[in-house]
């Protein structure tokens, strides 16, 4: 069923809401798409904070015009959108993981930053490690440091605890 002027009017104005808070969108064709593959991503996208939808691209044109983003001619009639709001690097991964086995379904673009970029760019951000992962990194950094001079500071006090141990041994 057709949808009216007015419904369309709604469609474009929460787009353009979902893009002016979206700190990176990642768009993909939907041939294969089923709806439990919707459902299930669905689910996984709201485990992370992220929202996910089916566009068409005429509206998305529209909202993202009005958003200031320009160039979505290049994606197909029907996408995949899935719009995150805190991690730029979120819809790109879930994006990615989700697509891996079907090779009907592909990565077609991104938005980040408020700029277009093209899907290589996307699989590019998809192999990031997350945002949690690198201040676990950083932290693992600078803690080595400070765990290799303990390491070393009780090396020598085993060292002098087996040597009290061996005397105490040798005179009883």
């Amino acid at each position: 069923m057709a949808k009216t002027r007015q419904q369309k009017e709604e469609l474009i104005a929460q787009i353009k809401e979902r893009l002016s808070r979206a700190k990176s969108v990642a768009f993909a064709q939907i041939s294969g798409y089923t709806m439990a593959d919707a459902n299930r991503l669905r689910d996984e996208a709201a485990k992370e904070g992220l929202e996910t939808g089916i566009v068409k691209k005429t509206l998305l044109q529209i909202a993202a015009k009005d958003s200031g983003v320009e160039g979505l001619d290049v994606l197909p009639g029907s996408t995949l959108a899935i719009f995150g709001y805190e991690d730029e690097i979120a819809p790109a991964r879930l994006l990615a993981k989700f697509l891996k086995g079907r090779e009907a379904m592909s990565i077609s673009a991104g938005i980040i930053d408020g700029k277009l970029v093209a899907a290589e760019t996307v699989k590019a951000y998809a192999a990031l490690p997350s945002h949690k992962e690198l201040l676990a990194k950083l932290v693992g950094s600078i803690n080595a440091p400070v765990s290799g001079f303990v390491n070393v500071l009780a090396g020598n006090l085993r060292g002098l605890v087996q040597v009290l141990n061996s005397i105490k041994e040798s005179k009883a």
